[in-house]
């Protein structure tokens, strides 16, 4: 099958957090134009447009996202498609975006992700992302997206003796490589009494176990690989991308302590990329709960199934050390408007191969990969990128 080679030339982002002044079309606006400002283009030289957002018909009372946004950019009659895979909405919709050009139907694409969650009451909010799991075998019954990571959790702890500390241990990192991006929800550090002295949401995971309601949006500008030096001095390549499925609901699953969407997308993407996992430079893995990290960390062959806990309590997953894990704060500190957050990491992880990462870059980044995860895992993206310059 023929595929082009195909790489970022463009990013941007808007400032993560609760944002009491600007709505959905100001928020993509802004990403959009600094990520088309980045690789400096025009809007009559983009031919699609793919964005990510899980529920803005929920959220803000807002369907046929795809029209409105093309139409907000000034891009119109470019075609835009709306992908929705749940907190996944804006890996898939850069796998959309890859794919559109790789195929040779689209040369210039705009992936974008955007969500604006804090417009409704926190029950709205809860009702909304629980969409994203069984609503008759869970959400019915009354299963929350903590409940349900809680139990994994309790799994994980009972299976390979992780502990709360442990966990606590992936927050305070995040929170710590947050307070060094600009663009993050949450911007001090935190200690570990801090995170186990916080009010239990579902035992064992805190409140600084668990992930923000966040605003944002984040986007990128795709092209042929043998035309991006003419945007770009700092092109980053995609070398794969790879999605992957499994049940929606948690007890269908043949284990709850891995993620076994993300095993086989991240098999996928080594094979395509023709790398391993030790030679990623840094990673921005889905955290929506710390005990997600210490998932994604094994199931991405970071670490041994059972090791994720210990190997980030020893301080193996910060900045520079082993491997560097979420740098931009991740989901935890730098924010998760769900729809944007498949394409910040990318942002983050171009930035990184690029050595823009002002204040949190990692040294001699060369090979990086995003990780985003929809529901409890019932879908998984995995992306890897290198340095094409």
């Amino acid at each position: 099958m023929f595929m082009r080679k195909v790489a970022i030339v463009g990013v941007g982002m808007s400032k993560f957090g609760e944002d009491w002044k600007r709505g959905f079309r100001d928020l993509i606006l802004e990403a959009g134009r600094r990520a088309i400002e980045d690789a400096k283009l025009s809007g009559a030289e983009i031919d699609g447009m793919y964005c990510g957002t899980m529920a803005p018909g929920r959220l803000i009372g807002q369907e046929h996202a795809g029209a409105l946004l093309a139409d907000w950019m000034g891009l119109n009659p470019m075609p835009s498609t709306r992908v929705e895979a749940a907190c996944a909405s804006g890996g898939v919709a850069l796998r959309s975006g890859f794919l559109a050009v790789a195929s040779g139907h689209h040369d210039c694409v705009v992936v974008g992700g955007v969500e604006k969650m804090t417009d409704v009451p926190g029950a709205d909010v809860v009702s909304a992302l629980g969409g994203a799991g069984d609503q008759e075998w869970e959400l019915f019954p009354g299963a929350t997206f903590p409940g349900i990571y809680a139990l994994m959790a309790r799994r994980h702890m009972l299976e390979y003796g992780t502990t709360e500390e442990q966990l606590a241990a992936v927050a305070v990192k995040n929170h710590e490589n947050g307070s060094h991006n600009k663009y993050a929800q949450f911007q001090s550090p935190i200690t570990i009494d801090t995170v186990m002295k916080s009010k239990v949401v579902a035992s064992p995971l805190k409140v600084f176990d668990c992930s923000p309601v966040t605003d944002g949006a984040a986007a990128l500008v795709l092209m042929p690989l043998d035309k991006a030096k003419q945007h770009s001095d700092k092109p980053i390549e995609i070398v794969a991308s790879a999605q992957a499925s499994d049940t929606l609901a948690l007890h269908d699953r043949k284990s709850l302590t891995s993620v076994w969407a993300t095993e086989v997308a991240a098999k996928k993407a080594y094979e395509m990329a023709k790398v391993k996992p030790k030679d990623i430079s840094v990673a921005e893995v889905h955290d929506c709960f710390t005990i997600a990290e210490i998932l994604a960390i094994e199931d991405l062959g970071f670490f041994k199934k059972g090791e994720g806990g210990k190997a980030t309590a020893e301080g193996r997953t910060a900045l520079n050390a082993d491997i560097s894990i979420n740098t931009s704060g991740g989901l935890k500190a730098c924010g998760h408007p769900v729809g944007a957050t498949g394409v910040k990491q990318a942002v983050e992880v171009t930035w990184q191969l690029r050595g823009e990462a002002n204040g949190r870059q990692v040294k001699e980044a060369e090979v990086g990969l995003t990780h985003n995860v929809g529901g409890s895992g019932a879908t998984a993206v995995v992306h890897i990128m290198k340095r094409a310059y």
